[in-house]
């Protein structure tokens, strides 16, 4: 589906949707705690709705009412009698893969969309195979359909590369704590993503785990007694970055709800980089407000410890008069598409001079931009928002292809925008 996007100055308040990233943790943690988990205002969208069917297909009973989720989990899970479809959703695929072999017996097959089944897996599979994990690719590509046999995580010493994605270890961390004997966790160079991984300890925590580690190097888990508890879901600073970006290249003012650092969240660093690209931010107790203004000065930043922000913050830059160069993101080649390709074909269309490097960008943005093309979000949740947001600030708007995308991460997104004063027309 596409959108036309007319332009539009943002101006109101909003609430921030609830995180992607901890209801993801929060789900799957609950579905091996053998008692009652209450997690208030998780976030219900495609790839968090793929997590809890998948804990539903290996036993665990989750049951909604209203903003919350009531989970009752398994010591030992169940072969599922299905297919688990993880849809759109890396961190589904990764984190019950692991989980997968704690069901008692029997074999689990994992799979998803074109993008999912073209996204890498091999790592994981070798590290859990160190661990006494049975497990393969269907076509030996390292890449979905996946096959778990059950039966157990036996434990010991395995190795993970931390240059490709924070979610191998996340996943492991969650899965450890069902192992049969200590996990001894070593990260292959430097990991990327690392507030993922903080923000798995701090949920693992909540729920009476604990996890040893040397900085973000070796990591030790052991089998161990989880508590259900009430987990309350933070406010998503990612996906309250398209609306900041709406206000800021708009020349609007927007005022955010629901948003705290109280844990953390990788894409918390937009505060920082939209006031290093001339953005006026005011935190409040509520949340936090956003204003528009520009800085001319280059910048460089590195976005390694948060690649999800690679697209709003390129949009971003494509409306400031002044180089931004965007790096450490090679990682995000690896996501729901090639986002650093991706980007630099679509934003070139805009007139715009991009160079496009192995691990990021150099853009060289404009005070103005006419617009009045059609943008492929190549079927990404994170660029479609982002090309939308621009679409707002050209003259002419933008054309905006891939709009079924957005209820991934924040299904209420465009109308969230239309409710600030955006012109937005499905065509």
């Amino acid at each position: 589906m596409k959108i036309q996007v007319l332009p539009s100055q943002i101006s109101g308040t909003v609430s921030a949707p609830a995180s992607k990233s901890y209801t993801h943790r929060a789900v799957a943690l609950a579905t091996i705690i053998p008692e009652e988990s209450k997690i208030h205002n998780p976030l219900l969208s495609r790839d968090t709705r793929a997590s809890i069917d998948a804990s539903k297909l290996l036993g665990a009973v989750v049951e909604q009412d209203g903003p919350l989720l009531v989970v009752s989990g398994r010591e030992k899970l169940k072969c599922p009698p299905n297919v688990i479809n993880v849809e759109n959703s890396g961190t589904t695929l990764r984190i019950y893969t692991a989980l997968s072999a704690h069901v008692e017996r029997g074999y689990t097959v994992l799979t998803g969309d074109d993008s999912i089944r073209r996204r890498p897996i091999q790592p994981l599979l070798d590290s859990l195979g160190k661990l006494g994990v049975e497990c393969w690719t269907t076509r030996e590509t390292g890449t979905a359909p996946v096959v778990v046999r059950g039966g157990g995580i036996r434990g010991g010493r395995t190795r993970i590369i931390g240059w490709e994605s924070s979610q191998y270890l996340t996943a492991i961390l969650i899965a450890g704590l069902r192992a049969s004997d200590k996990i001894i966790l070593e990260v292959e160079g430097k990991i990327v993503s690392r507030p993922y991984v903080d923000a798995t300890i701090k949920t693992i925590e909540h729920f009476s785990g604990h996890v040893e580690r040397e900085g973000y190097s070796i990591f030790e888990v052991e089998g161990q007694t989880l508590q259900g508890d009430e987990f309350h879901v933070p406010g998503d600073f990612g996906a309250a970055s398209f609306m900041m970006a709406a206000a800021y290249l708009t020349g609007g003012e927007i005022h955010i709800k629901n948003l705290d650092n109280s844990l953390p969240q990788a894409d918390a660093a937009i505060i920082k980089y939209t006031e290093m690209m001339g953005g006026h931010i005011t935190i409040h107790e509520e949340g936090l407000s956003v204003r528009s203004g520009r800085s001319d000065k280059p910048i460089t930043l590195d976005l390694s410890d948060s690649p999800d922000l690679l697209p709003v913050l390129a949009v971003m830059a494509a409306l400031r008069p002044a180089t931004t160069t965007l790096k450490g993101v090679s990682h995000a080649r690896l996501k729901e598409s090639d986002r650093v390709g991706a980007l630099a074909a679509q934003l070139v269309k805009l007139g715009l001079d991009v160079v496009e490097l192995e691990d990021g960008l150099i853009i060289s943005g404009r005070e103005r931009l006419d617009g009045g093309v059609t943008l492929d979000s190549y079927g990404d949740h994170r660029l479609f928002m982002a090309f939308t947001a621009l679409g707002l600030a050209c003259t002419k708007g933008l054309t905006v292809l891939g709009a079924e995308s957005a209820d991934v991460s924040y299904p209420s997104f465009l109308d969230d925008l239309t409710s600030c004063g955006a012109r937005v027309k499905s065509t």
